[in-house]
């Protein structure tokens, strides 16, 4: 089944979860040709291993408290409402320390696996 993602001009949520952080996933919002926003949540303990994706990224945090680790860059805990930029290819992993949900938004080029498109 295809993942439905946000149409051109829709409006989107993306406010703190509350009390519905316990019941939610991880999941796509929208993907576009070179732009993809994704929320990503994490129980307090768990983790993000390392990966890297080929754009350039942001991660929002929009609740809860994370640390942010990456390779040959160091590591800091994000709270909400800090943003952080990442280069392309940088390998990063993610740690929760509280119930969080991150707003990650990735600008692939164009030609790199994960760009097309699902929006028309």
């Amino acid at each position: 089944m295809a993942i439905e993602h946000a149409r051109p001009a829709q409006p989107v949520n993306i406010s703190p979860l509350g009390e519905g952080l316990a019941r939610s996933a991880s999941h796509a919002i929208l993907k576009t040709h070179s732009l993809e926003l994704m929320r990503i949540v994490l129980r307090a303990g768990q983790s993000l291993k390392p990966h890297k994706v080929y754009g350039e990224m942001t991660l929002l945090c929009i609740e809860g408290a994370v640390s942010l680790e990456v390779a040959g860059g160091g590591a800091c805990e994000m709270r909400p409402w800090q943003l952080v930029l990442l280069p392309a290819l940088a390998e990063y992993a993610l740690q929760a320390s509280q119930d969080t949900s991150l707003l990650m938004t990735v600008q692939t080029p164009p030609g790199m696996p994960g760009s097309g498109s699902s929006t028309a």
